[in-house]
């Protein structure tokens, strides 16, 4: 029995990367580039697409060499301990906004963004595949990954809310709070890391393969399980990412700013936290929903229809300012459903780790948890791509002038604000219909 200690470090560890790094990458990335760091639309969407095809081959390479590590600290920690000082590091540097012009400014985002991905990618992949040599308790793993989304959430519940008030408090142009921040998040990221890499305890060896071979990459596309669990992955990742790659431009473009109601000032990110404070709750009691439903699987649908209803719902709220506690109260009522799933996506990965070692006769848990990690980057950047894609499409247009400066021009008001109240609502509705489909398919009834 691991102790709680343990327990802690484990969710330190998605505390930095899912409560700080990735969920500034989704929620604030696709408005920075946009509108402070000065991409065009065109160039943020090509650069979202460009480091997905990237992960594509990194994140199942990452699995891959994970898997066969040997060292006095284990087969995965050693990745977040030697991993956490260029996690922080490079996340500050990505936030940071340098004096080019626009195609200074075009190789150093693309840089910045790629390396980004693959030190994600060094660190995320070997703390996903923790879980499958932790422990061989199945409600131990259920309490260890709701552990990991309670420090995800609560994480992202603190920086989001935090966001603003931080920003005011450093001052400055858009550009300079920007980096500050990226300094500031990105220490306590590495932090996190490390302290996570530092306080779990590997308690089982992977079964390895006495050498190299392909042959686990192509059981991967043999095991009906993994693959209709990727998609899953990608689609709740899709949910997350068009909501919360959309939220700033949301407040932007259909709220004109920010809202101030009894001195609390709600902008994009405090809009989101009131859904991360429910996720964070949700998330830690889904052990318990899960066993009162009788399967994971089961209670995975009946998290997808939550989410599918009251996207819905959002759509036919008035886009006014005057109800703002009215979409606060949906985005609560949404973030039940990915609080309850969230925790399920990861120890179902577990479930077909351990499918995998029973047929095959060697682990691949790194390879197979990787595909959770690129689901989660796929998910979350192709939306965040499509995202700046629909905006320009709709009539949204942005660029960096000859002396650096951002321009932002809007050719149809119109066409651009429903755009944006139908990327926060009927395409993630959409998407959770997709879901719940998968689902209703997936063989594995524990």
């Amino acid at each position: 029995m691991a102790k709680l200690s343990e327990k802690i470090g484990y969710a330190l560890g998605d505390a930095a990367a899912g409560g700080i790094t990735w969920k500034v990458m989704s929620i604030a990335f696709p408005l920075f580039f946009t509108n402070i760091f000065g991409l065009t639309v065109a160039d943020t969407a090509t650069l979202m697409l460009i480091a997905r095809m990237f992960d594509v081959v990194t994140d199942p390479m990452m699995g891959a060499l994970a898997d066969r590590t040997q060292s006095r600290w284990g087969t995965y920690r050693p990745w977040l301990i030697l991993g956490a000082v260029p996690f922080g590091l490079i996340f500050a540097l990505l936030l940071y906004t340098p004096e080019f012009g626009p195609v200074g400014k075009r190789i150093w985002a693309y840089t910045l963004y790629l390396l980004m991905m693959v030190i994600y990618t060094a660190v995320n992949v070997p703390y996903g595949s923790l879980l499958g040599v932790m422990t061989t308790d199945d409600n131990e793993k259920n309490q260890f990954s709701s552990f990991r989304m309670v420090g995800a959430y609560a994480m992202g519940f603190v920086t989001l809310l935090s966001f603003p008030y931080l920003q005011k408090m450093v001052g400055g142009t858009d550009q300079h709070q920007y980096a500050v921040l990226g300094a500031f998040f990105g220490v306590i990221a590495a932090a996190g890391t490390l302290a996570c890499g530092l306080l779990t305890k590997e308690r089982l060896k992977p079964v390895r393969a006495e050498k190299f071979s392909f042959k686990p990459f192509g059981d991967l596309f043999r095991n009906r399980p993994w693959i209709i669990l990727t998609l899953v992955g990608v689609c709740t990742n899709f949910f997350n990412g068009f909501r919360y790659a959309v939220a700033g431009y949301l407040f932007e473009y259909c709220m004109h700013g920010d809202v101030t109601v009894s001195g609390l000032i709600i902008n994009y990110t405090v809009f989101m936290t009131f859904g991360e404070l429910t996720c964070m709750v949700f998330g830690g009691v889904s052990p318990v929903f899960t066993k009162w439903v009788g399967s994971k699987r089961r209670a995975f649908m009946w998290a997808a229809v939550i989410c599918a209803v009251t996207s819905v719902f959002f759509f036919f709220v008035p886009m006014d300012p005057s109800y703002i506690w009215v979409m606060v109260a949906v985005v609560i009522l949404t973030s039940i459903g990915i609080g309850f799933y969230s925790p399920l996506l990861w120890s179902m990965y577990a479930d077909v780790s351990d499918y995998a070692t029973e047929k095959n006769g060697t682990s691949s848990t790194g390879l197979i948890f990787s595909s959770g990690t690129m689901a989660m980057k796929f998910g979350t950047a192709i939306s965040g791509s499509l995202v700046a894609l629909f905006l320009g499409l709709s009539g949204f247009v942005s660029g960096t002038d000859d002396a650096g400066q951002t321009i932002i021009t809007i050719t149809d008001a119109a066409a651009v604000s429903e755009m944006i109240w139908a990327l926060f609502s009927i395409i993630p509705a959409v998407i959770a219909c997709v879901m719940l489909g998968l689902l209703y398919i997936y063989p594995i009834k524990k």
